[in-house]
């Protein structure tokens, strides 16, 4: 995937952070209401708008469309819970004082003979004018919401709800051809002929659908609550180590393995095992039938798990075209440092510093070396004994878009080694590390020490002080210091350069201007000069 968007080259002050322009200022603290068949919920973005942060987030599972397909009306309960839940969120958003928010409804209020009626009732108590959005908008929210975590996202995204199914094609950072269906697991549950007839059923749709958006599509993006709550049965059945759902990837083989193994475990099991509420697991059997007979029709070769949808859609919606052409994952990044760092603008000055180690680097790779150092300082209000294993878990759980589960891990373990190396928290972190190479392990591991090595040698920024030279073939680490920094490699500093000498198994030279004084490599041989 391709993420050379702005943002990810960008090494200017802080003060050209994008937190700091207008046009983020202008999407801070947006609020998104989404009235949905099977969920009520309220969203506050705050902070980095590229890669938002959630300041709010709260859902009920009210079932608005539950029997909505044998009654035509919503659910008599699911409104009273609705209801409920709309005026605490009027209330919430008052509260935070909020400059902009959205309220949209989907399919249970667009097709409910009652639901005009339930809309007045939500403006007449509530005072919200709640939008009530056809299919065809929705699959396009949905397919912005994806482009807002994947900007180089090139495929079909695939929106369950409750009572709809919505697909998009998204390419060259624009939503194309989308249409709706009433494939949500609430309107199949009155399907004759048990599993046999809905699949029958399924497939004639998903035909009709095919004609109209195209195949060939080599990627499948899957948004909405049932296919996360599929994806997380799939970790769970694999033993897959990161229970991060956001650009999780699976294959179909995988996915057809997990349908089955939903359909013959206990569900009441399967929700204990992993935390999966009531309401969202007796929706997942059906979920996974309409699933393979997708995969079945359109036959992606990649399935990804997306956690940011049609919320995340109207966020991007008012998004300048400047905007969203920036680097979610870099600009999250250099907001974070922003933030919490102690030198707000340093990590930029530590890229450059610890750059000439990585020739040939792939420009994805680099990516993340460069997060690694915008980050590389944000948690030092930590203690001492928790920092590098608060480093990785917060790397590798961040709500963070433009980063797969790879990408987490790598980041994670250079900012791990940034603080330490112990066995102890390597250990732990093991099973995780699993995700990745030896050489990506390495990779980090050298980043890591290259990062805690230039974060302390000058305070004023490590570039000021000297520059490193690496030359991999003779197994030299060289580092050229100016005259009036000489000082600056005191015992500490002379340590944790041979630290990362050691970690790219090369010796060490050290110049002043024209002289070197040659320093003793980690196993104490003699330095060789390049």
């Amino acid at each position: 995937m391709d993420m050379t968007t702005r943002g990810a080259h960008d090494t200017g002050p802080v003060a050209e952070a994008f937190a700091a322009d207008a046009d983020a200022r202008a999407l801070s603290r947006v609020g998104v209401i989404d009235v949905g068949s099977n969920s009520v919920r309220l969203v506050v973005f705050d902070g980095a708008a590229r890669s938002p942060a959630y300041f709010f987030n709260e859902k009920v599972l009210c079932g608005l469309g539950r029997g909505m397909a044998q009654t035509g009306r919503l659910n008599p309960e699911g409104s009273v819970r609705a209801l409920a839940a709309l005026r605490r969120f009027a209330l919430l958003a008052e509260g935070m004082g909020l400059t902009a928010l959205e309220a949209v409804a989907t399919a249970a209020l667009r097709e409910a003979e009652d639901g005009p009626a339930f809309t007045a009732q939500v403006r007449d108590e509530t005072g919200l004018d709640l939008r009530v959005i056809d299919g065809r908008e929705e699959a396009r929210l949905s397919g912005q919401g994806v482009l807002l975590g994947w900007p180089g996202a090139e495929g079909l995204v695939c929106d369950i709800g409750g009572s709809s199914m919505e697909l998009a094609v998204i390419s060259g950072g624009e939503v194309g051809a989308r249409v709706t269906s009433a494939l949500g697991p609430f309107r199949l549950q009155g399907i004759a002929g048990g599993q046999k007839g809905v699949r029958k059923h399924v497939r004639a749709i998903l035909d009709g659908l095919k004609a109209e958006v195209g195949g060939g599509h080599q990627r499948l993006y899957l948004v909405g609550g049932s296919w996360r709550a599929l994806a997380r049965l799939d970790m769970e059945r694999r033993g897959y180590p990161l229970t991060v759902l956001h650009e999780y990837a699976m294959t179909p083989k995988s996915i057809r393995k997990t349908v089955d193994w939903v359909a013959r475990s206990d569900l009441k099991a399967l929700k204990s095992r992993t935390g999966i509420s009531a309401e969202r697991i007796a929706l997942v059997p059906l979920a996974g039938v309409v699933l393979r007979e997708v995969l079945k029709v359109f036959r992606p070769r990649a399935v990804h798990i997306s956690a940011y949808g049609l919320r995340e859609g109207l966020l991007y919606e008012q998004m300048p075209a400047e905007v969203r052409q920036r680097d979610p994952l870099i600009e999250a990044c250099r907001f974070a440092e922003a933030a919490a760092a102690r030198m707000p603008g340093f990590g930029a000055r530590l890229f450059d510093f610890v750059r000439p180690l990585f020739h040939g680097v792939p420009q994805q790779r680099l990516r993340l070396m460069r997060a690694a150092c915008l980050l590389h300082d944000v948690s030092w209000r930590a203690h001492p004994d928790y920092r590098a294993a608060a480093c990785f878990d917060n790397a590798t759980r961040a709500n963070l878009g433009g980063l797969d589960h790879k990408g987490r891990v790598f980041l994670g373990l250079a900012l791990m080694h940034r603080y330490s190396n112990a066995k102890s928290v390597m250990a732990r972190m093991a099973p995780l590390q699993g995700l990745l190479s030896d050489d990506e392990r390495a990779q980090a591991e050298v980043l890591g020490k290259a990062m805690r090595f230039g974060a302390m040698f000058s305070i004023a920024g490590p570039e000021t002080a000297g520059r490193l030279k690496h030359y991999p073939k003779k197994g030299v680490l060289e580092l050229v210091l100016q005259p009036s920094t000489e000082a600056l490699l005191g015992e500490v500093a002379q340590a944790r350069f041979a630290a990362l000498a050691g970690a790219l198994k090369a010796q060490t030279v050290v110049r002043v201007g024209r002289g070197t004084t040659p320093r003793r490599a980690p196993d104490g041989s003699p330095p060789t000069e390049p």
